[in-house]
């Protein structure tokens, strides 16, 4: 496995293509606007220890870093969870490794179930790649969401075609593909980028059924960054103005000029009647991984605690109750996705896979809970958590003095320490922070009401119905 520092020499022989504010970015790797992110994934490799963190391969039988691992039992995926609260703790951001982790076990899932349909060779072909991202500890970028254009209509049917990822040339040795994906988290921190459809499809759709895997710095590949809240406070030095001192994230349109991919990395070309299994378990393996959210509340409500604290209401029955309420809503999160790694099973290939019908009704309580749990913080901070005076007043030889005193709450604790958590919990719930835990709590994943019609077609009515018609006599 990579250590910390191997890992970020690895990013720095990348060759990427990247725009950041409309200009060319030759080193993103030391850009202060990509380093708080990079930071997140490194933690990955800094934490990679015990049984949590990492599994033993079911292909070298080594030990490697779980982000890379093929789910091989339910304890297998309820570690996954727990990894995931874990890192989103620490982090207290999206640490951009499970989307790549998903798509890994999705792929072990289809393309073993596409070989057997089809008697193609793609699953061998994913193992090839698998050894591979194990044996050297890659992070992998997984990119669904297509630019999608007029959302009334299919793939085929769009003006322009290019709006979903689509074949636009073949021969003997690969494919040519071209269109973008949109939202993709941490794309600057991969070595790869899986490719995986956004959509079902059907037989007018397949040149947009299709699969594959690149390096992140093949030719073609072009990075454009997306902007944030608050993202230039990141420019301005080491200042506690931007919340979370350490870790960040960030996202990317990442567009595919014409980019060859060869046959050997290709895992669907075409088949489309198996676009939405790939689609559906790529998205219950991801909604499961909300557990992140998770530990990204425990850090919220940790601050929301302190600031309580610092203001002197800590002891209010009111906050104190508010509190509870805080914990008792982001223990439910953990709890979902527990609950759909205990009942997941094994698939024809081996991999387990997660009970979907829970999966989405984790994701659906995340589209639900930060958000409240964001109302809440605000409540107890009050006013000065959007009004707090900057660390360069603070500092200030003329007017640092009344910045000191006027923003102080209770006399034990230093008015810098105050204003630190409040940038905290600014940065959580309306800030740079607040792109991965609010939006992409709502968005990421899929949005509320693509877990609604995954929940309506798997819950079984009939079942719930004949318990209540038994019960009361009418059947």
């Amino acid at each position: 496995m990579k250590t910390k520092q191997q890992y970020i020499d690895s990013l720095r022989r990348l060759n990427l293509e990247v725009y950041l504010f409309g200009e060319r970015v030759s080193n993103p790797v030391d850009h202060p606007m990509v380093v708080p992110s990079m930071n997140a994934v490194a933690a990955t490799y800094e934490l990679a220890q015990g049984d949590v963190m990492t599994a033993i391969s079911h292909l070298s039988g080594e030990r490697i870093n779980r982000f890379t691992h093929i789910h091989q039992s339910t304890e297998d995926l309820v570690r996954k969870s727990r990894m995931e609260r874990l890192m989103g703790a620490y982090t207290g951001t999206c640490f951009q490794r499970c989307a790549g982790m998903d798509a890994l076990n999705t792929l072990s899932v289809v393309t073993f179930n596409i070989d057997r349909a089809h008697g193609t060779r793609y699953h061998q072909r994913f193992l090839d790649f698998l050894h591979y991202v194990q044996k050297d500890d890659l992070v992998c970028d997984a990119a669904m969401t297509d630019a999608k254009g007029d959302r009334r209509l299919r793939p085929a049917e769009q003006a322009d075609p290019d709006m979903y990822t689509r074949i636009v040339g073949e021969d003997r040795e690969g494919i040519v593909v071209r269109g973008a994906k949109l939202h993709q988290t941490g794309a600057l921190n991969s070595h790869e980028i899986i490719v995986v459809p956004t959509r079902a499809m059907r037989e007018e759709d397949k040149d947009y059924a299709i699969s594959f895997a690149i390096p992140s710095d093949t030719k073609g590949v072009i990075y454009i960054y997306g902007r944030q809240p608050s993202d230039t406070r990141k420019l301005e030095g080491e200042t506690y103005d931007v919340g979370n001192l350490s870790y960040g994230g960030h996202e990317c349109l990442v567009v595919f000029d014409d980019v060859f991919v060869p046959w050997e990395r290709v895992f669907m070309c075409r088949e489309y009647d198996f676009a939405s299994q790939l689609v559906e378990t790529f998205a219950s393996y991801h909604r499961q991984s909300y557990a992140c959210k998770s530990g990204m509340g425990d850090v919220l409500i940790g601050a929301t605690q302190t600031i309580a604290e610092y203001n002197g209401i800590a002891d209010a029955p009111h906050v104190r109750d508010k509190i509870v309420e805080m914990n008792h809503l982001n223990e439910t999160i953990y709890c979902c996705s527990l609950a759909c790694a205990y009942e997941g099973a094994p698939e024809p290939s081996g991999t387990y896979y997660v009970n979907s019908l829970m999966a989405n009704i984790t994701k659906l309580h995340v589209t639900r809970v930060p958000y409240e749990l964001a109302r809440m913080a605000h409540e107890i901070a009050g006013g000065a958590v959007v009004t707090v005076p900057s660390e360069k007043d603070l500092r200030n030889p003329q007017i640092g003095r009344f910045v000191e005193k006027y923003m102080r709450g209770s006399p034990d604790a230093p008015a810098e320490n105050r204003m630190r958590v409040l940038r905290l919990i600014e940065s959580l719930t309306m800030g740079m922070g607040a792109s991965c835990y609010l939006p992409e709590s709502m968005h990421g994943a899929g949005s509320p009401q693509a877990q609604k019609i995954m929940i309506a077609r798997q819950v079984n009515l009939g079942l719930k119905q004949k318990a209540a018609g038994r019960l009361c006599g009418i059947i």
